[in-house]
């Protein structure tokens, strides 16, 4: 592989293989087996792809998983139903809402449902605040993975200007406070761009660390990064391509050809930040396990 070119895989076994470790010395010491469910609600193909690699990743670990299927007309009082009983369930010790949702529901409304102690994507009100103050109980796995990615790369944070691209619930914001906290992997400089922000390009080329999350391909070019500076791609979209078996082909938010040559290393789509935000999701269902013996909440 090109020096160049991070491997999110490579990084996410190593942190997938410590969990795994985790818990069967919980499963066998405790008598202790985490447990994920997992709420998806209609037919998005994007949707039932993530949620089976997650239910994937949770058996290779060792973790207990099961999909709640609802139709995409469910209404509020049928998934907020489920979510209360999940929350009473001992067997599950985190629950995901999958999202997007269907138009017609409130994902903040429904969120705020789950217990903020099995609310293991970090995003309840609760636990948003809780990250806030510095003292995360969950943080976002996508976040957490860019910053466990920058830390086994051994990539500078602190002190270096970072540059994130989105502001997202999901990543831009709590990718931000947790690279502004203090302590290791924290205290950078970070700014945040958006669809309402001018010269972008200005901002990004006096960038130490470029995070692209805008959800929009090839929002960074190669114009855009200045030689020795670092890209993290976190977008991920399907671009039609008959030559594929699939019929498609993954990419990502940077134009990942030209940055290539430029920036000192960029992470790929796909095998960059995918895996990690599941190996976090991982390990933030351990983490939930671990409160089990702190209940009742």
């Amino acid at each position: 592989m090109n020096k160049k070119i991070i491997d999110g895989k490579k990084i996410a076994l190593k942190v997938t293989s410590e969990i795994k470790d985790k818990i069967e010395i919980m499963s066998k010491g405790q008598n202790i087996v985490p447990g994920l469910a997992v709420i998806l609600i209609g037919e998005n193909p994007a949707s039932i792809s993530y949620v089976k690699g997650k239910e994937k990743a949770c058996k290779d670990v060792g973790i207990f998983t099961q999909t709640f299927n609802l139709d995409d007309s469910s209404s509020y009082d049928e998934v907020s139903k489920l979510i209360i009983s999940l929350n009473k369930d001992d067997r599950f010790h985190g629950i995901l809402l999958q999202l997007p949702l269907p138009q017609h529901l409130d994902s903040d409304k429904l969120i705020n449902l789950i217990n903020p102690k099995k609310d293991v994507d970090g995003l309840t009100s609760e636990n948003a605040g809780l990250l806030l103050l510095g003292k995360p109980r969950f943080v976002p796995a996508t976040p957490l993975g860019i910053q466990k990615i920058l830390l086994e790369e051994n990539i500078k944070i602190e002190g270096s200007k970072i540059l994130i691209i989105g502001r997202s619930n999901l990543v831009g914001l709590p990718l931000s406070i947790l690279l502004l906290q203090r302590g290791k992997g924290g205290n950078a400089t970070v700014t945040i761009a958006h669809t309402r922000t001018k010269n972008i390009e200005q901002l990004s080329l006096n960038a130490d660390i470029v995070i692209v999350a805008s959800g929009k391909p090839n929002t960074l070019s190669g114009k855009m990064v200045s030689k020795n500076s670092i890209v993290i791609d976190v977008g991920i979209s399907r671009l039609s391509d008959q030559t594929r078996k699939t019929g498609y082909r993954l990419i990502g938010d940077v134009n990942f050809d030209e940055v290539i040559n430029i920036a000192s290393k960029v992470t790929p789509v796909p095998g960059g930040v995918g895996p990690m935000t599941i190996a976090m999701l991982l390990n933030n269902v351990y983490l939930a396990a671990t409160f089990s013996q702190k209940r009742p909440f």
